[in-house]
């Protein structure tokens, strides 16, 4: 079951999931990605204080929750294509490159789902 706070994931998953076009499933699966960091940021924003400067959301996830900095490095990876593919470059996107990055953003999700299941004492990243 997932953490209330992931609905909007699970419903960027599921349009995702049923889009027929693998540009539109790659657009929907990276939202979806874009959704679960902003939960952990949310989970994490306690506290903090603003740094300086522009930051991508995986940049702050990285440094915010060391524990997903590959997961950040990962999706930060694909941005520039997202960026491409909404500007209409569809064609750059395969079935296979959607699926792939659909089953990606599932997993980390999943994880993330996990790690906020857990009672609150025990989500805290050892120092």
């Amino acid at each position: 079951m997932a953490a209330p706070e992931l609905a909007g994931a699970v419903a960027a998953l599921t349009q995702a999931e049923l889009a027929d076009r693998p540009a539109e499933r790659f657009l929907l699966a990276h939202l979806a990605a874009l959704r679960v960091a902003a939960v952990v940021l949310a989970c994490r924003a306690a506290g903090r204080t603003a740094s300086t400067g522009p930051r991508n959301v995986w940049q702050v996830l990285a440094e915010a929750a060391p524990e997903y900095a590959e997961w950040a490095g990962f999706f930060a990876s694909s941005a520039p294509k997202r960026e491409a593919v909404r500007a209409g470059a569809v064609a750059m996107v395969s079935a296979r490159e959607a699926d792939d990055l659909l089953r990606d953003v599932g997993i980390f999700h999943d994880r993330v789902a996990r790690r906020l299941a857990r009672p609150r004492a025990e989500r805290r990243p050892a120092s």
